[in-house]
């Protein structure tokens, strides 16, 4: 079976505060450069990753700069692996569109929700899903690390888990954080979901 470690990038200026979307020029803050050399430190005691992927976006790469440099890899940039596309509502803050009547959609019915001029979150799950599926099968066997962002790597957890995509607001995935999964002929298995500050070296299935 082939693994792969998902992170989400680390904290930006803005976490929490924006929804930045694709815009460029958004980079690490001090915090998630911290966090970053942490999760680089972590996946590198696992002495056994054979390739480090990221979203183009300056923040993933980033993030996964530490995590190439402690695996000896080399980045490997993957649109599959790409933020949603939030389209018009790029940029906006978090408190002005939670005002918004499309946000209960987006919460609580994202499966029937497209981003003004952007992409829907169906189209956001089938693409990281098909990322990590040509992912697998450049890799069988192998554990390899994939940097994206949260809303994507939710959508990627969900689809593992075989839970509705209207359900996967419920997951949280924090910056930096570390979500495990084994690929196989019989189906995924979750090995972990968020992890923050565990021994990677001990995640196999029960």
């Amino acid at each position: 079976m082939t693994t792969i470690l998902l992170v989400r990038h680390g904290q930006t200026p803005t976490t929490g505060k924006v929804l930045p979307g694709r815009a460029k020029g958004l980079h690490l803050g001090d915090v998630g450069l911290a966090q970053a050399l942490k999760a680089g430190e972590r996946i590198g005691a696992l002495k056994k990753v054979s390739a480090v992927y990221a979203s183009p976006m300056e923040r993933t790469q980033e993030t996964a700069a530490p995590i190439a440099k402690a695996t000896g890899c080399r980045i490997r940039t993957r649109d599959g692996l790409n933020e949603c596309d939030f389209g018009s509502w790029t940029g906006k803050n978090l408190a002005d569109l939670r005002k918004l009547p499309e946000w209960r959609t987006v919460q609580s019915y994202p499966s029937g929700f497209r981003f003004p001029r952007g992409e829907s979150f169906p189209e956001m799950q089938a693409r990281i899903t098909g990322a990590l599926t040509d992912i697998v099968a450049a890799h069988p066997g192998e554990t390899v690390v994939a940097v994206s962002h949260a809303d994507t790597i939710k959508a990627a957890i969900a689809s593992a888990m075989g839970t509705h995509l209207d359900q996967f607001q419920r997951i949280v995935v924090s910056p930096c954080s570390v979500t495990a999964i084994m690929y196989g002929q019989t189906g995924p298995i979750v090995l972990a979901v968020n992890s923050t500050g565990d021994d990677l070296t001990s995640l196999v299935p029960s």
